[in-house]
């Protein structure tokens, strides 16, 4: 259920990824202004203006900068910011892109300061400073860049520094996806992979898939790996809830992880507040994990929140997971700070 890719996954994900506006579903109203952006550049024969896509993992960010790309009729260049440690790759890169090119970083958030400095006077003034030869004689050279569009990408926008973030002249922010847009997207990744599948069934995966994309797709292709092995290759709701209890997916859509979580707070720490740092070590997850991947969904299915002296369990969770409150109050384990 963890919403990051596998390289397989990617390449799988590579087949239902939309490739053109009309058949991308959800983030309606901010695509559409998007598209706006796009249409005013190339009438303007622009490059479109750098565009910060932020977010929790799995929504789209990656399909929408190959969607900018294609609508603006250029070519992408990808990179990740955990990739770019020397100054030479990005000047290297920025100096291959073609007019109105769109370079793509991904987790640009993990850029090192060194690599943003360079890309400072690269988005606003088009150009990069390399230095020609060496000791006394070295001197500061202006290369011009082709005008082009940065398009970065990141689940944590408040780690970009100031500079950086204020370069960006489009912001989008990508949120969870309501049932109903889940629905057409899960029946049009059924229709690519050929799978026969009952409304029932679309519908079941919809609700478990967190408001996520990646998820969705995830959950279909197990879904049709058990409908093939253990049916007649066609899912219904039966089959549906056969690999949902295989896979340990509850009607929630909460994975083992995700109950670990909640279970942790609940009965270790009484209830909360705990910690992100010992929570983490609790559960035997990274930090960022949690805090990118878990949190966001059990906060906005209002399981968990999160208190200035740390994360705390809701009314909720205890009716979900059948916990008394009282009970777990009373736990040797004292809700207190944590890490």
């Amino acid at each position: 259920m963890n919403p990051e890719n596998s390289v397989e996954e990617g390449l799988l994900d590579n087949t239902l990824r939309p490739r053109q506006v009309d058949e991308f579903i959800g983030q309606r109203r901010k695509l559409d202004n998007l598209i706006t952006y796009i249409r005013g550049a190339r009438e303007r024969n622009e490059p479109l203006d750098h565009v910060l896509l932020y977010g929790p993992p799995g929504l789209g960010k990656t399909t929408l900068a190959h969607i900018i790309a294609r609508e603006m009729g250029v070519e992408l260049r990808k990179t990740s910011g955990p990739v770019l440690e020397r100054k030479g790759d990005l000047t290297a890169i920025l100096t291959d892109i073609e007019p109105h090119g769109v370079l793509f970083i991904d987790e640009i958030h993990r850029l090192r300061t060194s690599m943003e400095e360079i890309l400072y006077r690269a988005m606003e003034d088009y150009q990069v400073d390399v230095i020609i030869g060496q000791g006394v004689g070295a001197r500061n050279v202006a290369l011009d860049l082709n005008p082009f569009t940065l398009v970065g990408a990141t689940t944590r926008a408040g780690l970009l520094s100031s500079p950086l973030r204020d370069r960006f002249g489009i912001l989008l922010h990508l949120d969870f996806y309501a049932t109903g847009d889940m629905v057409r997207l899960i029946r049009r990744s059924a229709g690519i992979l050929g799978v026969e599948i009952t409304e029932a069934a679309v519908r079941s995966i919809a609700a478990r898939s967190r408001g996520t994309p990646r998820v969705a797709n995830k959950l279909l292709r197990r879904v049709r790996d058990f409908a093939q092995v253990e049916a007649s290759g066609s899912i219904d709701d039966k089959v549906a809830e056969m690999a949902f209890s295989a896979l340990g997916v509850d009607e929630e859509g909460f994975d083992e992880i995700d109950r670990r979580i909640i279970h942790v707070v609940i009965d270790k720490f009484s209830g909360g507040p705990v910690g992100l740092s010992t929570l983490a070590t609790a559960v035997m997850e990274e930090k960022d994990t949690i805090e990118d991947v878990y949190e966001p969904f059990l906060i906005r299915q209002g399981f968990l929140k999160i208190t200035p002296r740390g994360r705390v369990a809701t009314e909720k969770a205890y009716m979900h997971f059948k916990r008394d409150k009282e009970k777990s109050s009373g736990s040797l384990f004292k809700g207190k700070e944590q890490g």
